[in-house]
């Protein structure tokens, strides 16, 4: 599958990583997944790293609409969410910033993007400055 996710509980976060083609209904699997796993647990981090995506395979609205399913998971009052969008190519920072503005008014969840992993980990308060040391950490 080119989506995978992995919690990191003693570090409160989960790392999404997309590689090939995003498909929708793929993330949207993925997602109900996560919401389903043990270790899923309100406010926990987003690191969302899209840098291996090569096309993107859905529509714009059906984006929205699954975000919307997302945030209602992730509306737990007190517990925002921080989500850090990792991208490396212009359709990647496309994607990513189109994600990020869809969190737009919704204030349980605060998300960015970025092109530099260092700034996506301290944004997300982690103090490991590359992704492969957060990994190495926790393996």
């Amino acid at each position: 599958m080119p989506l995978t996710f992995h919690i990191l509980p003693d570090l409160g976060l989960v790392y999404v990583r997309y590689s090939g083609a995003i498909r929708l209904d793929e993330t949207l699997d993925a997602f109900a997944e996560y919401a389903k796993h043990p270790d899923c647990r309100p406010g926990q981090k987003q690191l969302v790293d899209l840098r291996e995506v090569t096309e993107v395979d859905f529509d714009y609205p059906a984006l929205f609409r699954m975000q919307a399913q997302k945030a209602e998971r992730f509306h737990v009052p007190g517990a925002s969410t921080l989500v850090a969008y990792l991208a490396g190519s212009p359709e990647t920072i496309r994607v990513a910033r189109t994600a990020q503005r869809s969190w737009d008014g919704i204030s349980d969840v605060i998300a960015r993007m970025f092109t530099d992993e260092a700034d996506a980990l301290g944004f997300l308060g982690l103090p490991q400055t590359n992704l492969r040391a957060l990994l190495v950490r926790t393996a």
